[in-house]
């Protein structure tokens, strides 16, 4: 496969079943280095299963069967170790699932398990992934305390910095607002604003002033294909489907 370095992520002819149940249609796309995209759509349309497939995570479901190619930074994932793969592409999930241990550990959890022990260097990556977290600053005085302790929002940027202890270049976002308050929620999307400088961010939303407030682009996804993908700022002010139009002008979903 050529080299592509403006694309993380080469999607061709994806097709995903669920024992008899058709999930995904032919799905076509790229998702660009460094950018914030955006999965839009009504309940059941394909969006957290398609970002489930970048990481390999419906491998763990038997009945799953894939067709098609994903290819990540030109290799193709079934050809990469699961484990490397997910560490180089991170996941938050819908609601934030802290572990029951303390908010140093949680955050320190992914380098132990990648073999790093050293005290000081454990200590410099929780502060930098807490810092990069924009949580740093509220939780310095209390590392040793339960995780579990934390509010809403701020468990969620626990579970970013988590994400981000170790290193990897993309994080997948189902939904991580969808549990939490306004304000909560204006500081993630704040957060996710910086973190493209360092990241690519493919987010799954129900919101979609959310998408439009925080996504370069958007896919629009129904009944298990992708309808339209451009833009956001073209996608939403000039949709070329007309039932795209139809879903953000809210006559349906």
């Amino acid at each position: 496969m050529e080299n592509n370095q403006e694309y993380d992520f080469i999607i061709k002819n994806l097709n995903l079943h669920y024992g008899d149940n058709h999930v995904l249609k032919d799905i076509n796309m790229e998702i660009k280095h460094s950018r914030v995209t955006a999965f839009i759509g009504p309940s059941g349309c394909g969006k957290s299963t398609l970002l489930r497939c970048l990481n390999r995570m419906n491998d763990l479901y038997d009945i799953c069967r894939i067709d098609g190619d994903i290819f990540y930074k030109n290799i193709n994932i079934n050809e990469m170790n699961p484990v490397e793969l997910r560490t180089k592409v991170g996941m938050v999930f819908q609601s934030p699932n802290p572990f029951p241990m303390s908010i140093f550990d949680n955050v320190a959890y992914g380098p132990r398990c990648n073999g790093i022990k050293d005290k000081a260097t454990l200590k410099e990556i929780v502060t930098t992934s807490l810092k990069k977290a924009s949580l740093y600053d509220e939780v310095k005085d209390r590392l040793k305390d339960n995780a579990l302790g934390l509010s809403g929002g701020q468990q969620q940027r626990l579970c970013i910095a988590r994400a981000i202890a170790i290193q990897p270049e993309v994080i997948l976002m189902d939904e991580p607002t969808s549990a939490l308050d306004p304000i909560a929620t204006s500081k993630i999307e704040e957060l996710i604003d910086e973190l493209k400088q360092d990241y690519t961010i493919i987010i799954v939303t129900h919101n979609m002033q959310q998408a439009a407030r925080i996504s370069d682009y958007t896919a629009f996804f129904l009944l298990g294909e992708v309808i339209e993908m451009g833009e956001t700022s073209e996608l939403f002010a000039n949709p070329q489907n007309e039932k795209t139009e139809d879903y953000i002008t809210g006559r349906f979903g």
